[in-house]
């Protein structure tokens, strides 16, 4: 049996989507002849924990955990808001703020400002010093392949350690987002150092990698574009996918007096779903009485430069509630009319798809997805997933609404409703997915011992 040492700094008890593909691979490496063991961390600065998702774990899995050196996940987020990005317009006016808290304010923001220059590539990289002792205990165990997944990125500074410490190991790298999308779109990050060293520092560590995963095509070919001297038979795009096992066995029905449409995922700059809203409240000035009858609900985190835009929005029926359990979100999902994925018109996200996408279709519902031109739009209308529209395009927007809603009340467009292929779905199980992974971890320590 091959032996995986896996590492991440997103593993359970963290929750999220960003979790799912590391978890689930590790769940079903076992069954294609991969006994992995995961170097994780032991006390995660991270928004949102899920214990739940330990039960995904495979027998006897070894965890081994090290200790960062962040603050905790309240204290960044505090450290964040100050720097200015937080509380706008009527809250910031609400609030009226003591000279005081101005004083402790403009402390925290200079604090704030520093640390965000100093820890590149992210706030993660406080986890190194016990990540890399870790990891050297760690290989002194027989190992035959290390793969490390990010984001963060900063997990990928181990590359040098594996070659020095596990010559005969092979290497391979995870990119679950791009790197370089990543230092632009994700809250707390922005390092006037990476944008100088950013991608020197990661062509240094790709030189160390034997093998690359990459999350779509379209990553693959942007990654090759930088860095040609990869080399295309080293760069795998292996996709996200669904667990066949968390579908309900038994999928909710729609509620019969309302429209119902759900989200689930963390909502920000890249999410962005201020588009939608004004389609919603546009579709609620056109025709108030019909648009009364939608129920909009929101599950995940919803970050702090985002909250704004939900602002009011209960008026029309829209419900924020918050992370919730990832078998309690699927169960909500199967139960409405529509489900919604959003990626918002920003940079790059033309090769970017949610890795939610893929348990939305397994559940079979409808899909309405705004977004750019790109690899999501691409999957979406190859598989006949549902409706696409531009993620700012309100008055579009609005109009599918009105549509959505006379066709729940039994009009004669009913296309909007119409759910699915179940095949389309069967090619992103994970269980095969982990034997793609298998295969390039074979192939890695093929290449490393060569």
């Amino acid at each position: 049996m091959l032996r995986a040492l896996v590492i991440s700094y997103n593993f359970p008890p963290v929750g999220g989507a960003g979790v799912q593909r590391v978890l689930k691979l590790v769940k079903y490496l076992p069954e294609h002849g991969v006994q992995p063991r995961v170097l994780t961390v032991t006390n995660p600065s991270v928004p949102v924990l899920d214990q739940s998702l330990e039960r995904d774990f495979p027998r006897g899995l070894e965890v081994l955990r090290a200790r960062t050196f962040e603050p905790s996940y309240a204290a960044k987020r505090a450290a964040w808001e100050a720097k200015g990005s937080g509380a706008t317009g009527e809250r910031e006016r609400a609030q009226r703020p003591s000279p005081l808290a101005k004083l402790r304010r403009t402390a925290t923001k200079a604090a704030s400002d520093l640390a965000r220059q100093l820890l590149f590539p992210d706030p993660q990289v406080l986890w190194q010093p016990a990540a890399q002792l870790a990891l050297v205990r760690a290989l002194r165990e027989p190992t035959d392949v290390v793969f490390v997944s990010g984001p963060p990125f900063s997990q990928f500074l181990l590359a040098p350690t594996v070659r020095l410490f596990a010559p005969r190991a092979a290497l391979v790298l995870d990119y679950r987002d791009e790197w370089s999308t990543y230092r632009q779109t994700y809250e707390m990050m922005g390092s006037l150092l990476g944008a100088s060293i950013g991608d020197p520092l990661e062509e240094a560590l790709l030189r160390r990698a034997h093998a690359v995963t990459i999350a779509t095509p379209e990553f693959k070919e942007a990654l090759l574009a930088r860095f040609p001297f990869v080399g295309d038979d080293r760069v795998f795009a292996i996709p996200n996918g669904y667990d066949a096992e968390d579908v309900p066995k038994v999928k909710g029905t729609p509620p019969s007096d309302r429209v119902s449409i759900a989200y689930a995922g963390t909502v920000f700059k890249l999410t962005s779903v201020r588009g939608f809203l004004a389609g919603v409240r546009l579709f609620h000035e056109r025709n108030a009485a019909l648009a009364q009858k939608l129920e909009i609900r929101f599950m995940g985190r919803i970050v702090e430069t985002e909250q704004d835009a939900f602002d009011g929005m209960s008026a029309f029926g829209v419900t924020t509630l918050g992370y919730k359990p990832h078998d309690e979100v699927l169960r909500a999902l199967s139960s409405s009319h529509v489900n919604l994925c959003v990626l918002d018109d920003v940079p790059n996200v033309e090769r970017i798809y949610p890795a939610k996408i893929f348990e939305l279709m397994a559940l079979g519902r409808p899909i309405l997805t705004l977004a750019p031109k790109g690899a999501l739009t691409r999957l979406v209308q190859e598989e006949s997933l549902g409706v696409v529209l531009a993620p700012r395009d309100a008055p579009a927007i609005a109009a599918y609404l009105e549509r959505l809603c006379l066709a729940c009340a039994g009009g004669a467009d009913d296309s909007l409703l119409r759910a699915p292929a179940p095949e389309a779905a069967e090619r992103y199980s994970r269980l095969s997915l982990a034997g793609e992974f298998a295969r390039v971890f074979r192939e890695a320590v093929g290449r490393a011992r060569g």
